[in-house]
């Protein structure tokens, strides 16, 4: 399906982001992954820091001849109630999961506005927001207001892009099964509240990082060249 395309993920070391990356390097795509440390496919960047995307995602152009899809599935869990929650524990989720995906969709776009076209497009950019930046949840504060704030930008690319060339779509997923989930519900105490969690989704399971990535992969090839503009739940009717 992505024969020939060069694809940034990021986050890509775990969860969603490896399951992406994977996906997309089986379709035939070329993929550079982002994370906080560095590994095979993998360079080291904070999403926060503008220096250290514009560096990667320009390193990338150099080396493939362009950028044709960017992934931005780096992100972190947090939240809590609203007047408890502190400051800096704010600004580090909005920082990551929304702040993270404007600087690498801004220094994807550079390269996308200067690439000749492929079959009408430019680029295609997908982001990774949430069910929770959909409808919000309890007690989810920082995380729904980042991943709410996520699908609003998307929408924002999508009419400010669409007639260069490039689409842009946000992925919603439900309860996925990855190291970040773990890292919340499976600290001890927890078991009722994840299976709760569990009931809510209808097909009466978690979601699989494999079956985000499925989607992703659609919104990035040709299959998907009339959506944009776009948050799609995969979220098991969540």
């Amino acid at each position: 399906m992505l024969d020939g395309k060069v694809a940034v993920v990021t986050g890509a070391g775990s969860g969603i982001g490896r399951a992406c990356a994977a996906r997309f390097e089986a379709e035939g795509a070329t993929v550079v992954g982002l994370d906080l440390v560095a590994g095979p496919g993998v360079v080291a960047a904070d999403v926060r820091d503008e220096g250290a995307v514009a560096a990667a995602l320009d390193d990338a152009a150099a080396a493939h001849g362009r950028i044709d899809v960017i992934v931005t599935a780096a992100g972190v869990a947090g939240g809590g109630p609203t007047h408890l929650l502190d400051r800096d524990e704010w600004e580090r989720v909005l920082g990551i999961n929304l702040t993270g995906t404007y600087l690498c969709a801004k220094h994807a776009l550079r390269h996308m506005l200067a690439q000749a076209p492929v079959a009408g497009e430019r680029g295609s950019i997908i982001t990774v927001a949430s069910v929770e930046g959909l409808e919000g949840t309890a007690g989810g504060s920082s995380y729904n207001a980042s991943k709410g704030g996520v699908v609003l930008f998307t929408k924002n690319l999508a009419i400010d892009y669409g007639r260069v060339g490039v689409r842009a779509n946000a992925i919603c997923p439900g309860f996925i099964e990855t190291p970040m989930l773990e890292g919340v519900f499976g600290m001890p105490g927890m078991e009722e509240v994840r299976a709760d969690i569990v009931r809510e989704h209808k097909l009466g399971r978690l979601g699989r990082p494999e079956e985000v990535a499925a989607v992703a992969c659609f919104l990035a090839s040709a299959d998907s060249s009339f959506v944009s503009g776009q948050a799609i739940a995969v979220d098991g009717a969540y």
